[in-house]
């Protein structure tokens, strides 16, 4: 495979030249600023953990990847863009499941593993049937079903309600975001710079409300004791 071989993905780029997509590679601030933000906010309150610092991390990633995919636009660049956001999104499941749902690690991971899974046969599904109108958006529909799922499932059993609602909120941003993301191309000839900028900006909100409800609403699941007989 040749790793260095220029793909040409998106409305806004017109060249191979590195800075071809300005506005989708300026507007992955977005990640970094939610990042820092997510940072500073859990270290001012002592709620910078393990879970919390990792995922802020790598909402940085993100950025970072996402910048060099539309500067670069190479096979590799695509991989360091996809692959901080899969990621994030099965991190933040795991960790969701632990801190919102109050489910212990490994449920939440075999719960990852099974969302996973799900993922993937919903992915090849859309892909299969829908194609034609979402374009290469397929991966992410079933991410935005978990978001609504999992923010319904927290309020509607009173888990953890107001983490739940930040997820639902979450899910209504991702929602617009991907339809910026899939009008990109239908788009082209009558918007030049595209609509994937979008993407960026709204996504790069997501994470920041996903980070946030992490921060004020996650708490570790509280430690069952068995009583001495």
């Amino acid at each position: 495979m040749d790793w260095t071989r220029r793909i040409d993905a998106y409305c806004e780029r017109l060249s191979e030249a590195f800075w071809a997509e300005p506005f989708n590679a300026i507007t992955n601030i977005a990640f970094i600023i939610a990042a820092t933000v997510a940072l500073m906010r859990a270290s001012r309150q002592g709620r910078l953990d393990t879970p919390v610092l990792l995922l802020s991390l790598n909402a940085f990633a993100v950025g970072i990847g996402s910048f060099l995919f539309h500067t670069f636009a190479t096979r590799w660049a695509a991989v360091a863009d996809t692959g901080p956001i899969m990621l994030f999104i099965l991190g933040y499941f795991t960790v969701a499941l632990n801190r919102f749902g109050g489910l212990a690690w490994w449920k939440a991971a075999l719960g990852m593993l099974g969302f996973l899974a799900v993922m993937i046969g919903l992915a090849w599904l859309f892909r299969i049937l829908l194609h034609e109108y979402i374009g290469g958006s397929q991966s992410y529909f079933p991410a935005l079903l978990a978001l609504l799922a999992m923010g319904s499932w927290l309020v509607a059993t009173g888990r953890n309600a107001p983490a739940g609602r930040w997820l639902m909120r979450g899910a209504g941003v991702f929602a617009v975001s991907l339809t910026f993301r899939t009008l990109d191309g239908p788009l082209c000839d009558i918007w030049p710079i595209g609509t994937h900028f979008m993407w960026h900006l709204l996504n790069g909100t997501l994470l920041g409300m996903l980070l946030w409800a992490l921060i004020e609403h996650g708490r570790k699941p509280v430690a069952r004791r068995v009583a001495a007989a």
